[in-house]
């Protein structure tokens, strides 16, 4: 999977972020995390009349009008009529969650490498797992920590360890939204300077909306690669993730739990490190010296994911020229091996690296655009749905299961371009299966 690849090269350079909500802490504790209405509830409960409160505003039978924040604060005035603060109960709850169940993947990745974490989260459930790792929990009310550290998760709703400033009302989400602070800052830099998968969250907060949907503007217009990954656990339909794709930039890697996911990325980072600073080198000598990839590198299926991965990691961008240059050369060079003699693995990986470039990049008013749909009109002609000599089955596999992944943009200009340029039957077919 050349996302797993992707965000395993970030994690062995130093620059993945993880943005967990509230399903990472239910994933960790086998459910016994409360939802935010589940929190809520229980704070009814600490009310004389909480049960009529309760009704009234989680009917069963009917929707009720109000946010659950605007809820919050009902709830909030309620306590505060019996001497009680919705922010000290609320982190009492909370504060009482432990870890359970087979936690060992995340304990693996967590206690062993350094990577920053931003979270909505109050509890402190990922800073326990951790472990023995240098850790810095940063929440609002506290002094920011100065020390470096392995592992910095940035609680931007709050934490239980100052609970006056956790964001759990209509007051306080206002005033989070409105104000200009380090954490709202902090939040837009980790976005800007690393590969962030987001683990139990599913975008429901608008402030968070508002600054992934800023990331996703800024990565269009300097035409760098969508680096944020979205892990469900659940099936996600087609058009939910061009939906995530189009207006935030993410990628959505679906029915993977979160324990698989991290069982993955153990197993992909120790074969990433070894090749990292090699390829940060590499592409510096190419990009900056004008030196150029040997043939013989060329051939390796992963060697497009490690250059586009150092690329990304070098801060560069695809509408550098000498960039457009060195992408052009390579794939020039890709489609020149399917020419040689026997060169069936050469067809497959070039149908690869045009689906993994596709899937990553809006290629459409962009100046490789020419030159890339020319590479994928070659793998669609020369790929084949049946065993025929001179034709790759394996390309068409590659082009028919992942055509999916390419973004909505680049699979309707990519539709364009096959259908005005051939007749091919195969090629037909895999551009018109969504």
């Amino acid at each position: 999977m050349s996302e797993m690849f992707e965000i395993a090269y970030a994690v062995a350079s130093n620059r993945i972020c993880l943005f967990t909500g509230t399903g990472f802490s239910k994933a960790v504790t086998e459910n016994n995390a409360p939802s935010w209405q589940k929190l809520l509830e229980e704070l009814c409960d600490l009310l004389p009349n909480g049960e009529d409160l309760k009704t009234s505003l989680f009917p069963k039978t009917n929707s009720n009008p109000l946010s659950l924040e605007e809820r919050a604060q009902i709830i909030s005035i309620k306590l505060s009529d019996n001497n009680k603060s919705i922010h000290e109960e609320a982190a009492k709850i909370i504060d009482a969650i432990s870890l359970k169940g087979d936690n060992s993947e995340l304990k693996e990745f967590l206690s062993k490498r350094s990577y920053r974490v931003v979270t909505t989260n109050y509890d402190k459930l990922l800073e326990n797992l951790s472990g023995e790792n240098t850790c810095q929990s940063i929440a609002p009310g506290l002094p920011i920590p100065r020390a470096s550290s392995n592992v910095k998760v940035y609680h931007v709703h709050g934490s239980t360890d100052s609970p006056n400033n956790m964001v759990i009302t209509s007051d306080d989400y206002f005033n989070f939204i409105n104000n200009d602070s380090y954490f709202s800052r902090k939040l837009s830099t980790v976005l800007h300077e690393n590969t962030v998968v987001i683990l139990g969250y599913s975008l429901g907060d608008t402030n968070l909306k508002a600054i992934i949907s800023d990331y996703k503007g800024f990565s269009k217009s300097h035409v760098i690669g969508l680096n944020i990954f979205l892990v469900s656990r659940s099936k996600v339909d087609q058009e939910i993730k061009d939906y995530y794709s189009h207006c935030y930039g993410i990628r959505v890697l679906d029915q993977l739990e979160l324990s698989d996911f991290f069982k993955d990325l153990n197993k992909k980072i120790p074969e990433i490190e070894d090749v990292v600073d090699k390829s940060l080198k590499s592409i510096r000598r190419v990009i900056y010296d004008g030196n150029t990839f040997k043939t013989k590198y060329l051939k390796l299926e992963d060697s497009f994911l490690r250059i586009i991965s150092s690329i990304f990691a070098e801060g560069l961008s695809l509408e550098d020229k000498k960039v457009v240059k060195t992408i052009g050369k390579i794939i020039e060079t890709k489609t020149d091996l399917t020419r040689e003699n026997n060169a069936w693995e050469q067809y497959e990986h070039l149908a690869k690296w045009l689906i993994y470039l596709g899937s990553i990049l809006e290629i459409k008013n962009t100046s490789i655009e020419e030159l890339y749909l020319k590479a994928v009109l070659r793998s669609m002609k020369t790929m084949s749905k049946e065993l025929y000599i001179g034709y790759s089955w394996h390309a068409y596999r590659a082009w028919s299961i992942r055509w999916s992944s390419i973004i909505s943009s680049n699979r309707a200009m990519i539709k364009r371009h096959i259908e005005e340029n051939t007749s091919d039957s195969d090629a037909l077919f895999v551009v018109n299966q969504l």
